[in-house]
């Protein structure tokens, strides 16, 4: 396997590892549907800012 495949396989585990912690926050389904949108639209990125600055459980 090439690099640049693990690379994108660890980018997948991250992205529906941060889409099911964002369905499981407490937050409302507009905010989670917006936060889904981002790690969606932008795979790496999303995920980065999801974790610094995404909802939380309380």
């Amino acid at each position: 396997m090439e690099i640049g495949g693990l690379f994108g396989l660890l980018i997948l585990a991250a992205d529906v590892w941060a889409i099911l912690n964002i369905f499981q926050s407490t937050s409302t389904t507009g905010t989670k549907a917006l936060w889904i949108i981002l790690v969606l639209a932008l795979p790496f990125i999303g995920v980065v800012i999801w974790y610094f600055a995404g909802p939380r459980e309380a």
